[in-house]
């Protein structure tokens, strides 16, 4: 179900629970809401749509990727990028890692451990910020 999207700042600065299996339908939540604005959009977390669970999805090229309980745990190469987010307006500065390693679950809830570059390091350490109740 495609849901609102959360504007609310007080909200978004608090952080996520752990995901389990029984939060399937925040999964399907997210993809829909992803698609549904997928034309400005290119990551989301589930306390976007107003659900704190620590979720994401991520736009890889033309397959979106979700990630149950994801961490980063090493990250190199920092530099300073403005970023914009569906939750609020306008871009601010911020510092991003050109190379990460993620720990998550993947949609079937199987540990996968991935390195990740560039513009997708990018999205993930955002969308992870959001799981922290970190906005940039």
């Amino acid at each position: 179900m495609i849901r609102e999207i959360n504007r609310n700042q007080k909200s978004l600065a608090q952080k996520s629970e752990p995901a389990t299996k029984n939060d399937q339908a925040v999964l399907t939540d997210l993809l829909d809401t992803l698609r549904a604005h997928q034309d400005v959009c290119v990551g989301m977390a589930a306390n976007m749509i107003g659900v704190h669970k620590r979720v994401i999805i991520v736009q890889m090229g033309v397959l979106p990727v979700l990630m149950i309980n994801p961490e980063i745990t090493a990250k190199s190469d920092p530099y300073t990028t403005s970023e914009g987010c569906l939750s609020l307006l306008g871009e601010r500065q911020t510092t991003r890692y050109q190379n990460i390693t993620v720990k998550f679950l993947n949609k079937n809830f199987k540990p996968t451990t991935q390195k990740f570059t560039d513009f997708v390091a990018q999205i993930i350490q955002h969308e992870v910020d959001h799981c922290d109740g970190i906005i940039i």
